[in-house]
């Protein structure tokens, strides 16, 4: 056969992924906090955006501005001293404009008053302002701050200052010891003086190498009239069989008495197996809703949060450009351009809120036994059924759910919350497995914590409350309520 080069002509149909289209998509999925974050930047990149609040204030202010220039009475120059209301927010404005910021806080007492004046002590002898600011310090920074106190000479320092750097988070020397040293050069004997005199540090069991070594360093400190030599082997010998609580085991090997097992595991409990937890510098995240959910007479309302995010506007500013002309062809390019973005995301984003309260709503109509009684009446269902009810795709409807959050008088719950499998209860009716882990958590609450409820034992009471369940999707929801098995819940005598 021969080979020839030809042209055809075909049709077929695909999906085009506009740049519109794709911006559209990542607006919807995004979170209350990235979506402002989103906002904000392109707010910075995009000069034809305002928001709608700063702008407003603004114009309030010109518009005072111009009342003050086009009224002297109401300036209070010729007219008379009673102020209209006008002219004297222009002046709170004008005042507050034109203090001396500087000369006020150079005189500003932190005891409440202004320095000098009838105070006896001078400004001089109070502390700095930086000095009144609280600032959280790190667990390498305590570290570093008590090795500069201790005494070392300059090669003991610097490998202080290795090991401690090598500290975790949590307060655990992360590289071995003897590593560090073929890595860094140093002798290892000093290294083991130095990380001694290291673990005597505040927090006390800092520097460990493992756990065992972190427990031990704290037992050292305790002063009681426990039995060290007791406390010292069960840390470093029965570990797992603590963990399971197997005290039987543990005394056998030990040879020692249940109940002095039972005592020393309650001294080894009050221990602290993260030292390094008291510094944590992670700040919390907090989560702001986007949806409200409040039930006004026999109704549920959903309203939007609009709370803390811009409103965005187009502004006039470089509408003027595009209308009145004179500007050349490159900037009303530019311009057309960034107002054409703008008012596509301008679109995208009414379209998110919309497709957010459409979800919402539909929500509401599928649970509204949930709103009017609880979590034991939450019932199972899936993305389709919210799909079909609103008309979009289950894909959609999964982007809106994810990381969005909804207040209602049963807390702030994700809207993903909502979506889940059914179990089979015994007369045939189903339940939503959130409420099988809310009743299999309200058993565990209230049981013996001498004889805990086994994962067997559950499924037996929960057969009585109507709800059929195997043992290992009991096992399985204990577990991602993390509570832990029945062996490891048994109490200490």
């Amino acid at each position: 056969m021969a080979l020839e080069m030809r042209q055809t002509l075909s049709q077929q149909m695909q999906l085009v992924m506009t740049p519109q289209l794709q911006q559209a998509i990542k607006l919807l999925q995004l979170s209350r906090a990235e979506l402002s974050d989103v906002l904000a930047q392109e707010m910075i990149e995009n000069p034809t955006l305002e928001d709608l609040v700063d702008s407003g204030r603004e114009q309030d202010a010109q518009r005072l501005k111009e009342r003050g220039e086009n009224n002297p009475e109401a300036s209070g120059v010729d007219g008379p001293s009673m102020d209209t209301a006008g002219a004297k927010e222009r002046r709170d404005v004008d005042n507050a404009s034109s203090a001396d910021w500087e000369q006020y806080l150079g005189s500003f007492s932190p005891s409440g008053g202004v320095a000098g004046g009838s105070r006896d002590h001078s400004a001089d002898d109070l502390p700095s302002y930086e000095a009144t600011l609280a600032n959280k310090s790190s667990l390498n920074d305590h570290l570093i701050w008590q090795l500069r106190l201790t005494g070392f000479n300059a090669r003991e320092e610097g490998i202080a200052a290795l090991i401690v750097g090598n500290v975790d988070d949590d307060g655990y020397l992360q590289d071995p010891l003897d590593e560090m040293a073929v890595r860094e050069g140093f002798d290892l004997a000093v290294a083991e003086r130095v990380l001694a005199r290291l673990q005597e540090f505040d927090p006390v069991g800092v520097c460990a190498r493992n756990l065992q070594e972190c427990l031990l360093l704290q037992l050292k400190q305790l002063a009681g009239p426990w039995d060290f030599d007791v406390l010292e082997a069960i840390v470093t010998k029965e570990i797992p069989n603590l963990e399971r609580r197997n005290y039987g085991a543990i005394a056998k090997n030990l040879k020692i008495t249940v109940e002095e097992v039972h005592e020393a595991a309650r001294v080894i409990a009050e221990l602290e197996p993260k030292p390094g937890r008291p510094f944590a510098t992670d700040d919390p995240q907090y989560i702001s809703p986007d949806i409200f959910i409040r039930k006004v007479g026999d109704d549920y309302v959903v309203t939007s949060n609009d709370d803390g995010l811009p409103k965005l506007k187009i502004s006039n500013f470089y509408k003027n450009v595009l209308a009145q002309g004179g500007a050349t062809a490159q900037t009303k390019g530019y311009v057309q351009d960034k107002l054409k973005s703008a008012i596509w995301l301008i679109k995208s984003i009414q379209q998110r809120q919309r497709t957010i309260l459409k979800v919402a709503e539909s929500i509401v109509k599928f649970q509204r036994e949930f709103f009017d009684k609880g979590i034991a009446h939450l019932k199972p269902m899936v993305l389709r059924d919210v799909a079909e009810d609103i008309g979009m795709h289950e894909s959609t409807v999964s982007r809106v759910t994810s990381s969005k959050y909804v207040h209602c008088a049963q807390g702030l719950l994700e809207l993903k919350y909502f979506f889940n499998s059914g179990i089979n209860g015994v007369d045939g009716e189903s339940l939503a497995s959130e409420s099988v882990k809310m009743k299999i958590k309200q058993l565990v609450s209230v049981e013996s914590r001498e004889r805990p409820l086994s994962d067997q034992r559950l499924v037996e009471l929960l057969k009585e409350s109507n709800i059929d369940i195997a043992r290992r999707t009991v096992a399985k929801y204990r577990e991602q309520l993390g509570i832990l098995s029945s062996s490891r819940r048994k109490n200490v005598l």
